[in-house]
């Protein structure tokens, strides 16, 4: 479901699948942490919630980025309305490529991140991501 860090990925589905992968994980070595969610984001079984999204969106208009900007879906630089709200209903069942994602802001020269909102999750990915980038956490 998310490529999070280079040591860091979340797995989704059905719960026994999940259940099942993390067993088998654990057993070769690996650290595994259940997360507590509720519902199986970044995967196929999202798929009603992505049909109920791509309808909703079909009334939003959507204008140029005044700047580009990345799809996390796709980690490649989204410059036009085109695309947006299939990226966007995208979403809803493919992996976040956060990894592909930072890497991308990284070659397009960003240097210094900044996250919004009252965790600093994002930040500490980045961290892991490019140790050297300066990031910011503002709560507000």
């Amino acid at each position: 479901a998310n490529f999070n860090a280079p040591t860091q990925t979340v797995i989704s589905g059905e719960k026994e699948a999940v259940v099942a992968a993390g067993a088998a994980l654990k057993a070769l070595g690996y650290k595994v942490i259940p997360l507590k969610v509720s519902a199986p984001f970044h995967c196929s079984l999202m798929q009603p919630a992505r049909a109920k999204l791509t309808v909703a969106l079909e009334g939003v208009s959507f204008s140029n980025p005044q700047f580009p900007i990345i799809a996390n879906v796709t980690a490649d630089v989204v410059d036009s309305a085109a695309p947006i709200a299939d990226l966007l209903s995208q979403q809803v069942t493919a992996s976040v490529r956060w990894v592909e994602t930072i890497y991308k802001l990284r070659d397009l020269g960003v240097t210094e991140f900044i996250e919004f909102g009252s965790g600093t999750v994002l930040t500490g990915l980045i961290k892991r991501i490019l140790p050297d980038a300066v990031t910011v956490n503002y709560r507000g």
